[in-house]
């Protein structure tokens, strides 16, 4: 079945159906499809295209094929050009010859852009979902640990010393500015199509305010030229999986090394490791692996769609087809790596005596202690020279920061004074950082509570489809 054929005296030929064909991926919008012409269908009534009782049997119609849907099996030896004519094709199955009416006034452009958005609202609220179980698990990792000290790394060597969980609310932060993208992209996606036209608006005066308010739109779109080429709602997505799947792969990265054996910070479960084919002893982070390598995969899907986006004159090219399979494939695998990163934190066991004893032994307190000396009134170019001389005469030396004693330290420049040596003790410098945002353990237990607070406040909205 086709929805154009008239202007043609043959039809298109084998190569070019299999070609342009999207059945084989946009079938994933039938429920939106369903939903979509629903609505539609009661606006034509409202119209007096259909009477009530027309309304009732499409309406009625629609909803068997969206329950029959739900068998994976539905679409088997299906050969529809795409979704819509698939589904206009059951509905004449159902009610016959009233199926010509459903697509009065409409066209498949705005139909196209309507299933998309009402696709991308529903994965919009599981991302958001996903995203609140993930932080929520981050902040009981934190609370299991809440004294643990770790090195913090620049240039991936150790720099300060750090509460375990200020590093984790570093990626709760990370997280909640992902809740804030979606949300703001849910609001450039939950904006009512239907009544653009193919481009210039439809002939039939449809109350379209009424339609978005049976859709559960909170908006209607302002130009149908517009419509009818935009796809920066579906960019927008793709930009917020991109920079989810970012956060998760610079996560995943750090716990490949932090469960390493040169680091053994902390031991992953089984149930989120893999062994060898070969070598009996191994025990390998591949979920987290495979989080880092997909992300490439999803920053694909949003250059693919950006460069085929970026030449198109106005309005709609059937170039913008190419939309469908990156957008749903970069869902799958951002809610994918979220759900599987959440299920990792659950099985995190720190080793919270390793990472102490790494922040112990290195010079992480360097920084404290010419704090320490600016604070006394060396200035603090000179404060940290001499701190540096200590560094390199310990490593010299052999020498650890425990290994100074007061008698010690303050032999080695008058500017040091003996009561400074307290400082050459990880958690000492940290209680000097308490201002909002740092490491001191006051601000970190009050950071950890509003996170809570925040996430608490997070309720992302019912699911529309």
């Amino acid at each position: 079945m086709k929805l154009w054929g008239g202007r043609f005296e043959s039809g298109p030929s084998e190569v070019f159906e299999q070609f342009s064909g999207s059945l084989h991926f946009d079938r994933k919008l039938v429920f939106a499809d369903v939903e979509g012409s629903q609505a539609f269908a009661r606006a034509l009534a409202a119209q007096g295209i259909l009477t009530s009782e027309e309304r009732d049997r499409l309406v009625a119609a629609f909803r068997e094929i969206g329950k029959e849907a739900e068998d994976p099996h539905y679409f088997a030896d299906a050969n529809d050009e795409d979704v819509h004519t698939f589904v206009i094709r059951k509905l004449t199955e159902k009610v016959g010859a009233l199926s010509a009416k459903i697509h009065t006034g409409r066209s498949r452009n705005e139909q196209v852009s309507l299933d998309v958005r009402l696709y991308l609202r529903t994965c919009s609220q599981t991302l958001l979902e996903l995203l609140n179980a993930l932080m929520a698990e981050l902040l009981a990792l934190a609370r299991k640990y809440p004294d643990a000290v770790v090195p913090g790394y620049t240039h991936l060597r150790r720099a300060q010393a750090v509460l375990w969980p200020h590093y984790l609310l570093a990626y709760f932060e990370m997280f909640s500015r992902d809740v804030e993208r979606v949300q703001q992209t849910l609001e450039r996606i939950d904006v009512l199509p239907l009544g653009s036209g193919a481009l210039a608006g439809s002939g039939f005066p449809f109350d379209r305010r009424a339609i978005a308010n049976d859709l559960g739109f909170t908006a209607i779109t302002r130009n149908s030229m517009d419509v009818s080429g935009d796809r920066d709602f579906a960019l927008d997505f793709l930009y917020c999986c991109s920079v989810i799947m970012l956060h998760l792969s610079r996560l995943a990265e750090d716990w490949i090394l932090y469960s390493s054996e040169e680091f053994n910070w902390m031991t992953l479960g089984d149930g989120v490791t893999s062994g060898s084919s070969l070598m009996p002893q191994k025990k390998n982070p591949d979920s987290l692996e495979l989080i880092r390598g997909k992300s490439g995969r999803v920053f694909g899907d949003l250059t693919s769609l950006f460069i085929t986006m970026k030449g198109l004159p106005m309005t709609y090219n059937r170039d913008m087809q190419e939309d469908k399979e990156p957008l749903f494939d970069a869902f799958q695998q951002a809610s994918g790596s979220l759900a599987m990163a959440k299920v990792v934190a659950e099985s995190v066991i720190l080793n919270p005596a390793v990472p102490a004893s790494a922040a112990e032994e290195s010079w992480v307190v360097a920084t404290d202690l010419a704090e320490e000396l600016a604070r006394s009134g060396v200035p603090f170019h000179r404060a940290h020279q001499l701190v540096g001389q200590l560094v390199l005469e310990s490593a010299k030396a052999g020498k650890r920061p425990s290994d100074w004693t007061p008698e010690s330290l303050s032999s080695f420049a008058p500017e040091f004074k003996p009561e400074m040596v307290r400082l050459l003790a990880p958690k000492e410098g940290m209680a000097s950082r308490e201002l909002p945002g740092g490491t001191g353990p006051a601000a970190v237990a009050k950071a950890l509570a509003e996170a809570e607070a925040r996430l608490r406040q997070l309720q992302p909205a019912a699911t529309h489809i």
